[in-house]
């Protein structure tokens, strides 16, 4: 009869070890708000002229926030296009080469530079008669030599006619033709980086974001070291914990998690564990469990689906992992 009572106690015992260990005791993680923030300048030295937006403003991917001045640049640009297109008519004409009438042209002056060689050659040769039929005394010597001048000078244009005929059938030369391309893609190179600078004139929101700061006012000198907005990234927030290597083995990623604040009583945003860091660090003082705070830990950063932007940066908030059986698995997100 002993037995049994002393059965049943150890079976009882037995059974509340095994629902302990399979439902392991509830801990929380204590932390702060965060998210990534940009400072937003524009990638250009000019006067500012426009400034769109204000502090706590909501932003959105591709939306302009602000310009510079930009009538020099924008005659430029002009000017620099007509010059492209000039090259570009070259280049044409280089690949075309000469066109059947500026062949015909050549053809008609080589036939002008031999009817005006064929005069001169005559001239002399009439010349050159009359001297020997007369000893020399009807012409003189002065005459004979200006006709001998004349047929080399008509001589010498013609060969010029008949070299520019060759050139002409011939077309352009194969150098010329990758000077003129070079010299394009150079113009072409240029238009595109007037186009870059006249873009960076305005001032392009990179994400999802709350303008935190105006730090420039139109009439500014801006630069690419001189910021004009200070932007808070809403989407990823996390809240950056952490824990003690006691309890690290409690964790994984992707491990949802529900994500409380003060501000917000009774209220629970879903979350999950994103990262943890592979390196221990001391815990900062900020951290609300003066356990931990004079001893080192690992970070911890839980992802939290904020969808109304409700959660401030900096906000204490406390996170409390969904128990065993109860988790969900979230997409693992970038830290």
């Amino acid at each position: 009869m002993i037995l049994i009572p002393t059965l049943a106690a150890l079976a009882g015992g037995y059974w509340w070890q095994s629902q302990r260990a399979e439902k392991p005791a509830d801990f929380a993680l204590y932390g702060n708000i965060d998210l990534r923030q940009v400072s937003l300048a524009f990638n250009g030295d000019a006067r500012i002229v426009t400034l769109s937006v204000q502090e706590g403003d909501h932003v959105h991917p591709g939306q302009v926030l602000g310009n510079l001045d930009a009538d020099r640049l924008t005659h430029q640009l002009a000017e620099a296009t007509a010059q492209l297109e000039a090259q570009r008519q070259l280049v044409l004409r280089a690949h075309n080469g000469s066109r059947p009438e500026e062949i015909a042209q050549a053809r008609a002056s080589v036939a002008a530079s031999e009817a005006d060689a064929a005069y001169a050659r005559n001239q002399l040769d009439r010349l050159q008669k009359v001297a020997s039929t007369s000893s020399g005394e009807a012409v003189s010597r002065q005459d004979l030599d200006n006709a001998k001048s004349a047929l080399d000078a008509a001589n010498a244009r013609l060969e010029n006619a008949r070299k520019a005929l060759e050139l002409a059938v011939l077309g352009p030369r194969k150098e010329d033709v990758a000077q003129a391309e070079a010299l394009q893609k150079a113009a072409e190179a240029k238009v595109a980086y007037l186009r870059r600078l006249l873009a960076d004139t305005t001032l392009i929101a990179p994400a999802n974001a709350v303008v935190r700061n105006r730090l420039l006012e139109p009439g500014d000198m801006a630069s690419p070291e001189k910021p004009v907005y200070s932007l808070a990234i809403v989407d990823p927030k996390w809240v950056r914990a952490f824990v003690s290597e006691t309890d690290l083995g409690r964790l994984r990623p992707g491990m949802a998690a529900k994500v409380s604040a003060d501000s917000f009583p009774g209220r629970q945003f879903d979350g999950w564990i994103g990262f943890i860091s592979p390196v221990a660090e001391f815990t900062p003082k900020s951290v609300q469990t003066e356990e931990l705070r004079p001893s080192l830990a690992y970070e911890v950063r839980v992802f939290v689906k904020d969808q109304n932007d409700e959660l401030r940066l900096g906000m204490p908030a406390t996170v409390r992992l969904v128990p065993a059986g109860g988790d969900q698995q979230h997409p693992a997100s970038s830290s």
